[in-house]
């Protein structure tokens, strides 16, 4: 029996055919396990690599404090485990105990934590509520977007200290003026990231809304809003670290009411209790880095990693 060409599978066609010993590794358990060692490495490097700069940092401090300053300016920078016993380690330091001239300890810094969270945490409040107004407006009148934008601008060019004078004195140096700074502060992050996310949405689907009769506020809510969460979520982390800045900085300036962590910089500043002052400044800045992760995590629950900007 004669066999024609077109019966006979060739060479080429069986090698395609065939599935490669490389796509059959990873089509078992091999490739997966391969590719655990890269995944591993990667968490490692993640943790390692913050590790390694904060104790350099610490070292550096060290180093700071014995070799780089003379002997009247040590007091200046105290070495790291006397800041941390000092402002950490002891409950209450009573005024007039051994010479502290305005008493201290872990207590004092969490009465000026709380007002500092209170004073950030109504102002970012405010500030969510205000951006997300003016950026839904801005996003559905271009007009309204023209007028804003050149004030929303020079409010965040402006430097925040030059506001705190006129707001001091139309309003008064007291608990309202400090949530008015983390207003200011806080607000622009918030319009401009929600802003661009409502405003990037893919003309595809903003064609198949219209094909569908969707209304402008069904555009908005099931189209617009949640193509924008990511952008909405990274406002919010610049928005929550600058809230604290806001509370902090008020603080210096605005001395009615309960004393936040800025007013406790400052009176230990002036009463050269240094070990108290880096002790209000690590507590401050572990409050702008406990709401940015806090941030961030509410980020990742709600929008998970579906977008490429989060997920790369």
């Amino acid at each position: 029996m004669t066999v024609s060409p077109h019966d006979t599978p060739s060479a080429e066609v069986t090698s395609e055919a065939r599935p490669s010993a490389a796509h059959q590794l990873s089509g078992t358990g091999l490739g997966a396990v391969a590719a655990d060692p890269p995944r591993r490495a990667t968490d490692l490097v993640k943790v390692a690599g913050p590790l390694a700069v904060f104790a350099f940092f610490i070292g550096f401090w060290y180093f700071t404090h014995h070799v780089l300053m003379s002997a009247s300016k040590k007091p200046l920078v105290p070495v790291p485990h006397a800041v941390l016993q000092q402002s950490f380690l002891t409950w209450n330091i009573e005024r007039g105990s051994d010479g502290s001239r305005t008493g201290g300890g872990l207590v004092k810094l969490l009465e000026g934590l709380w007002s500092s969270v209170q004073v950030a945490g109504l102002g970012l409040a405010i500030a969510i509520l205000l951006g997300f107004f003016l950026a839904t407006v801005m996003s559905q009148a271009t007009w309204v977007q023209n007028s804003l934008w050149p004030f929303l601008i020079a409010l965040q060019a402006m430097p925040i200290l030059a506001f705190v004078p006129l707001i001091g004195t139309v309003i008064g140096f007291n608990f309202k003026a400090r949530v008015i700074v983390c207003v200011i502060i806080a607000i622009f992050p918030i319009v401009a990231n929600t802003l661009f996310g409502l405003l990037s949405v893919d003309r595809g689907y903003h064609e198949l809304m219209t094909l569908n009769g969707a209304s402008r506020l069904t555009r908005l809510f099931k189209l617009q809003y949640p193509a924008a969460m990511p952008s909405i979520f990274t406002g919010l982390q610049i928005s929550a670290g600058l809230s604290v800045v806001g509370a902090v900085v008020g603080d210096f300036f605005f001395r009615q009411g309960e004393p936040g962590l800025g007013r406790l910089i400052n009176l230990y500043q002036n009463s050269t209790e240094y070990e108290q002052m880096y002790g209000a400044v690590v507590m401050s800045a572990l409050l702008g880095i406990i709401v940015f992760v806090l941030f961030g995590w509410l980020g990742r629950r709600i929008v998970g990693h579906w977008h490429e900007t989060r997920s790369s």
